[in-house]
């Protein structure tokens, strides 16, 4: 994504293996592992999320192309990139001729767009350790509508539920690891 409006990187260190962390990513998404974040903020505007506390065999088979549900009616961006232990790549653009269903979901008018590019990556430090780094891009048709509504809106909110999520990975990779 070139020209990004809205960007955020986060990060934590998890004390468990890339191996111990990777089941959590890919089985992340509505109607499979949750987003381990606040399944009750999501629910009030019925997203329906219920973040698992094990590891879900059935989620874990995901594939370059699939899409990771963020809404009841199948709403997501679609692994774009897949690099087992190390690497999601999610990415949607309602400019594609792929994400057209995300274009009438969201109700966008002729000339509306929205992008996004969501990046996991895992990185394995020497101690057993492992840091986790996501990043999020979006872009957007500049409009007053638009920056007040993913400006002001979107972007604090995503902060505050992106950081419980990463914390909410931890602790349940920890928790693996441990052999909880």
């Amino acid at each position: 994504m070139p020209a990004p409006k809205l960007r955020a990187t986060h990060a934590i260190t998890i004390g468990a293996r890339p191996c111990e962390v990777w089941p959590w990513l890919v089985q992340m998404g509505q109607g499979r592992g949750g987003m381990y974040s606040y399944d009750w903020l999501e629910n009030a505007f019925g997203l329906n999320f219920h973040s698992a506390d094990r590891v879900m065999p059935e989620h874990q088979g995901i594939t370059v192309g699939d899409v990771l549900p963020l809404a009841p009616n199948g709403f997501g961006p679609r692994v774009a990139i897949l690099d087992p232990q190390r690497t999601l790549v999610l990415h949607g653009d309602t400019r594609m001729p792929g994400d057209a269903d995300t274009r009438k979901v969201m109700d966008l008018k002729p000339g509306d767009y929205m992008a996004v590019v969501w990046t996991f990556a895992l990185s394995e430090r020497g101690d057993g350790a492992t840091r986790l780094v996501e990043r999020f891009m979006l872009d957007y048709n500049p409009s007053a509508a638009n920056r007040v509504f993913y400006g002001a809106l979107l972007e604090p909110g995503s902060f505050i539920m992106e950081r419980k999520m990463l914390l909410g990975i931890k602790e349940r990779a920890e928790r693996l690891a441990g052999g909880q």
